[in-house]
C-alpha cells in the first residue's frame, strides 16, 4: 500500500464523515432530509449539480477518449455540456415551482393518484441503480489501485460509506459532498493543466504538433471519424447524452433545494459554465497524454483509458500529483453515488411508501426511518450488483442508463408541461414503450444476442418514446388530461409545490 495515496484517501473520508455529522443535526425533518428545506443559493447548489453530473466516466474517461481519439473523444463529452441548455431552457423552473421532494411530485401536479406515482418513481428507481452500478464499479478499480485492496473488498468500501452519508446526513450532507468535490475536482483539474502548460513553456501549438506525432492517428487526430466507424452511433450517443440529463432524477430533484426561481436559474447556469470549462480542461489534458505520455505506454498501461489522468500525472509530478489526482477521483465517485442513492431513496420513500402504500398517512418520524432504512436496502442492492459486474462495460451501461433516462422521464416532463393534449394514458405509455425498447434494444444489441449491431439505442427509444406518448394521446381523446391549466398558474405564478 502506497503511504501518500492512502493519506489523500484517509483525509478525503474523515473529512466527508464530519460533515455527515454536521449535516445529521440538520436532517431532522423530512424538509431537511429530502431537500435541504431548500437551503442552498444558487451557486452553492450549481456547484452541487455540476458534482453530482461530472462522474468518474467523465473525470477519468473523457482524458483518455480525446488521447486515443481526438476530436471525437471530445464530441463525446459536449454532449454533456449541450445538454445543460436543455435543461436549463426547458425543465428546471417547471420541476422547481411544481416540486416537493420528488419526481413524483411534479407529475401528479397534472396526474393525480398513487398509480402514477408508483410508475414514475420506480421508473426513477431504475434508472438510479442503473447510473448507480457503474460508478461503483469504477470505484471499486480506483480504490483497489488506491489502497491495494481486493475490488470487491473496494465496492463495499465506497458503498458502506455512501449509504453511511444518506442515512444520518441526508440531502444537507449529500449537497455539501458534492459542493466540496466540485471545488476540489475544480481546482485539481486546474492546478494539472497550469503544470502541463508550464511543461511545455505554454506552447499550445507544440503540445498540439506532438500529439500528432505520437498519435497512430497522425493528422486525423484532429478530425472526426474516430471513435465510431457508423456516423448513427455518435449520433445516437449525442442524442441520449444531450436529452437524458433532463431525465435524470438525481439532477432533477436538485432544483428542489432552492426557494425561487431565481436561484433555479442560477443553479443550471452557473453549472453549465463550470461543466463547460471542465470539459474544455479535459480537451487540453487528453492532447497532453497522447503527447508527454505517449501512444504506447497509455496502451500498455490501459487500453481503456481510464487511467490517462494519472499517467499524465506521474510525469508531471510524480507520486504526489498522482496521489492528489487519485483523491480527486474519489471524491468524484463519493459524490455521484451519493447523489444517486439519495434520488433512489427519495422515490421509494416520499412516492411509493409514503403515497403509494401508507395512503400519507404516517407520522414524519416514521417517514424518515423508512426513508434511512430504504438507502441501506439500496446501498446493498447496488454493492451487490456492482461486484457481480467487475468486468462489464460500464461506459456501456452509462449510455444506456442516458438512454432510458432520454425515452421515458424527460418525455414525460416535456409534454407534461408544455402539450395540453398529452393525457394520462400516453403518460403511461412514454414510460413503458421508451423503457422496453431500450431494454429490447440492449437485450438484441452487441453486448446481447448481436442481432443488430447498434451499441447506444437512444435513436430509437427516444423517437418511439415520444410516439406511443402522442399517437395514445390522440387514441384516447377522452383520457385524463389532468390539470393543465392548475398546473400552468402554478409554473407561471411561481407557486411551487413547498408554497401549496
Amino acid at each position: 500500500m502506497n503511504l501518500t495515496y492512502f493519506i489523500f484517501f484517509l483525509a478525503i473520508v474523515i473529512g466527508t464523515l464530519i460533515i455527515t455529522h454536521w449535516a445529521a443535526e440538520r436532517s431532522k425533518t423530512t424538509d431537511q432530509f429530502y431537500v435541504a428545506a431548500g437551503s442552498l443559493s444558487g451557486i452553492q447548489n450549481g456547484l452541487a449539480i455540476a458534482g453530482d453530473y461530472i462522474s468518474a466516466a467523465s473525470f477519468l474517461g473523457i482524458t483518455g477518449l480525446v488521447a486515443f481519439y481526438g476530436y471525437d473523444g471530445f464530441l463525446y463529452a459536449a454532449g454533456f455540456l449541450v445538454s445543460y441548455v436543455i435543461l436549463l431552457l426547458l425543465i428546471a423552473e417547471p420541476v422547481h415551482h411544481l416540486g416537493t421532494y420528488s419526481i413524483g411530485d411534479v407529475i401528479a401536479v397534472r396526474f393525480s393518484g398513487r398509480r402514477m406515482r408508483f410508475a414514475v418513481a420506480t421508473t426513477g428507481i431504475i434508472i438510479s441503480i442503473l447510473y448507480l452500478i457503474p460508478q461503483l464499479v469504477a470505484s471499486g478499480l480506483l480504490i483497489r489501485l488506491l489502497l491495494g485492496v481486493d475490488y470487491a473488498a473496494s465496492v463495499w468500501i465506497i458503498g458502506t460509506l455512501m449509504t453511511i452519508y444518506v442515512v444520518f446526513g441526508g440531502m444537507v450532507a449529500t449537497s455539501w459532498v458534492q459542493i466540496i468535490k466540485t471545488v476540489l475536482l475544480m481546482s485539481g483539474t486546474l492546478l494539472l493543466l497550469f503544470i502541463l502548460l508550464s511543461w511545455v513553456k505554454w506552447d499550445i501549438p507544440f503540445l498540439y504538433d506532438q500529439a500528432k506525432k505520437e498519435s497512430p492517428l497522425g493528422e486525423q487526430f484532429f478530425l472526426p471519424g474516430n471513435l465510431f466507424e457508423q456516423p448513427i452511433e455518435m449520433l445516437s450517443l449525442t442524442l441520449s447524452l444531450v436529452l437524458g440529463t433532463s431525465g435524470l432524477p438525481h439532477i432533477l430533484i436538485r432544483f428542489l433545494t432552492v426557494k425561487n426561481a431565481k436561484n433555479a436559474r442560477l443553479s443550471a447556469m452557473s453549472a453549465t459554465w463550470l461543466i463547460g470549462f471542465f470539459y474544455l480542461m479535459t480537451l487540453i489534458l487528453g492532447v497532453g497524454v497522447i503527447g508527454l505520455v505517449g501512444w504506447d505506454s497509455l496502451a500498455n498501461s490501459d487500453p481503456g483509458g481510464n487511467l490517462a489522468i494519472f499517467l499524465l500525472a506521474d510525469v508531471l509530478g510524480g507520486d504526489f500529483l498522482v496521489a492528489f489526482v487519485l483523491a480527486v477521483a474519489f471524491a468524484t465517485i463519493i459524490a455521484v453515488v451519493t447523489g444517486l442513492i439519495f434520488a433512489a431513496t427519495s422515490a421509494f420513500a416520499h412516492d411509493i411508501y409514503f403515497h403509494y402504500f401508507m395512503k400519507k398517512k404516517v407520522s414524519e418520524r416514521k417517514q424518515l426511518f423508512v426513508a434511512r432504512l430504504t438507502a441501506v436496502v439500496i446501498g446493498f442492492i447496488a454493492i451487490g450488483l456492482s461486484i457481480g459486474l467487475e468486468d462489464s462495460n460500464v461506459a456501456y451501461l452509462v449510455s444506456i442508463t442516458f438512454s432510458v433516462a432520454a425515452s421515458t422521464i424527460f418525455p414525460l416532463l416535456l409534454l407534461t408541461f408544455y402539450w395540453k393534449r398529452f393525457n394520462r394514458v400516453g403518460a403511461y405509455a412514454v414510460l413503458s414503450v421508451g423503457f422496453l425498447i431500450s431494454l429490447l434494444l440492449v437485450v438484441i444489441g452487441p453486448e446481447g444476442f448481436h442481432i443488430i449491431s447498434l451499441y447506444n439505442p437512444g435513436i430509437i427509444a427516444i423517437p418511439l418514446g415520444f410516439i406511443a406518448a402522442i399517437v395514445v394521446s390522440y387514441f384516447y381523446r377522452n383520457g385524463d388530461q389532468g390539470k393543465y391549466k392548475e398546473m400552468i398558474v402554478k409554473i407561471h405564478a411561481s407557486m411551487g409545490g413547498r408554497d401549496t
